[in-house]
């Protein structure tokens, strides 16, 4: 395999993964999930605006991933923990630096944005 096709598949393969993770919800998600365990409703509940759906879909993604561990409880009804995994714990760290980074610079994209606009 020449240098080009495998430079070509391992952008395709990061690509990817950055569609996932880069994703709004995987990114509160993980964020949600970095000081402890949560059971869903407190996940959804730390996750404003996300449907129940969505969070049981992105939960699953990330467990599939290798990223969260989901451990249910022998208890009635059963309970369920989510909890980032050390692959998870990992990406978590850049993930929060990134949502910091967000927030304190988002007053700036918005007037970069309205800026922008007008003139164009």
């Amino acid at each position: 395999m020449d240098e080009t096709a495998s430079v070509a598949r391992d952008c395709r393969g990061v690509g990817e993964f950055l569609g996932r993770v880069g994703d709004k919800w995987t990114v509160q998600v993980v964020v949600a999930l970095h000081d402890r365990p949560r059971r869903f409703n407190d996940i959804k509940r730390q996750v404003g605006g996300i449907s129940q759906q969505m969070l049981a879909r992105t939960l699953k993604a990330l467990e599939r991933d290798g990223m969260v561990e989901r451990t249910v409880r022998a208890t009635t009804p059963p309970q369920v923990d989510y909890a980032l995994t050390a692959l998870g714990q990992s990406l978590s760290d850049p993930l929060r630096r990134l949502a910091e980074w967000a927030v304190a610079h988002r007053a700036a994209i918005h007037g970069n944005r309205v800026r922008y606009d007008a003139s164009h």
